[in-house]
């Protein structure tokens, strides 16, 4: 199966029909907010090999994350289902490649992608982004020498994820991990 890029679009449309679900420029404001609290991105303790994360209270019952990135990691391939996120970069720079293109939900294992849908986005100190559900990425610090920061929040909080592997165009969904998985 193809995969065709999905038209663009800079409007960032509201989460659910719930009144009270926070909507991804609510996440995208709270990770910004957060993200300029020097203080709190300062008692991260970082770890020089794997990354740490604080959970943190986001906006209307979201959940939300504070992650030092050591030089050199990254999350792989993945996706939060049905999950809208933001994230932004506290500290350092991040990385995010990104599928510009609507994949199938379930029923799938491997997908070729057809040119055009990749995506790449450089996020120094105080950039980020909101994106929708299904949304398939990566992200990375390529810093040799330096960590990086950052805030995410995600709403509903993350039902699963979903891992998954690429060789060239060649999608494969490798594991999809819930909640309990990371206890």
């Amino acid at each position: 199966m193809s995969v065709s890029p999905s038209a663009s679009s800079s409007a960032l449309p509201s989460v659910s029909s719930a009144r009270s679900a926070p909507t991804q420029a609510d996440l995208y404001d709270f990770v910004r907010r957060t993200a300029a609290d020097r203080e709190l991105i300062a008692s991260l303790p970082l770890d020089p090999e794997g990354r740490t994360w604080v959970r943190l209270d986001g906006p209307g019952g979201s959940e939300a994350w504070l992650i030092g990135w050591p030089p050199g990691t990254g999350t792989g391939w993945h996706d939060h289902a049905d999950s809208v996120g933001a994230f932004l970069t506290a500290s350092g720079e991040l990385k995010e490649n990104s599928l510009a293109a609507r994949l199938p939900t379930d029923g799938w294992k491997t997908l070729e992608l057809t040119e055009g849908v990749d995506r790449e986005r450089r996020l120094p100190a105080g950039q980020g982004r909101a994106f929708g559900r299904h949304h398939v990425h990566e992200v990375l610090n390529e810093s040799r020498e330096r960590h990086a920061v950052s805030v995410h929040a995600y709403y509903p909080p993350l039902p699963q994820i979903r891992r998954y592997s690429r060789s060239g165009p060649i999608l494969r969904l490798e594991q999809v991990e819930r909640p309990e998985d990371w206890q």
